[in-house]
């Protein structure tokens, strides 16, 4: 499903269980106090284990230039979210997952000091696996790094990370030992 640039991005408002109730322009859903909106992430890993980061560019309204899992997003209304993560993947990193399944849903609110926007998500959760070089569009990511356990917390140490990237990665970390059999230290 393609928007034109004039075109209002919609989105999936829904209840706490993840029912869809209704939809929303996605720059108004992010508004304080936030609407709960379904959203995805997706964490893809190389056969070494380890996990690809990306910095989201600099030109990106929401969270620009801070350190983030693979990829996330939201599906359009009534896109299911592994489509949309899987198209998302494609459009940012210029590569499909070898590998993506579902590792459950998360569900917060996390407020960005920065932007003042917020994160209010049912959140879906993927894993899997890339086979192929990442050729990330400059105007999603403006660099990827692979990380193992080790690399990432001395990396979450110094840099600026999405405010959502802790909730995620921890949501999803029982899927990512599953996947990654030890690889990496997850």
């Amino acid at each position: 499903m393609a928007n034109s640039s004039a075109a209002p991005i919609m989105l999936e408002l829904v209840d706490e269980d993840g029912t869809t109730i209704g939809t929303a322009e996605k720059l108004s859903a992010h508004v304080a106090p936030g609407r709960l909106h379904r959203a995805f992430s997706v964490f893809l890993f190389d056969d070494e284990g380890r996990l690809l980061l990306q910095r989201r560019a600099m030109g990106k309204y929401h969270s620009p230039g801070v350190w983030s899992n693979t990829c996330c997003g939201h599906p359009y209304p009534d896109e299911p979210p592994f489509a949309a993560a899987t198209r998302r993947v494609v459009e940012e990193l210029g590569v499909a997952p070898s590998l993506l399944r579902a590792a459950g849903t998360v569900r917060y609110n996390h407020p960005d000091p920065a932007s003042g926007l917020v994160e209010q998500e049912f959140n879906h959760l993927y894993v899997g696996l890339l086979r192929d070089a990442p050729r990330p569009d400059p105007a999603e990511i403006s660099e990827t790094v692979f990380v193992t356990w080790d690399e990432l917390e001395k990396r979450h140490a110094t840099d600026m990370f999405s405010t959502w990237f802790m909730t995620v990665l921890d949501a999803a970390r029982p899927a990512i030992r599953e996947l990654t059999g030890g690889a990496g230290s997850w």
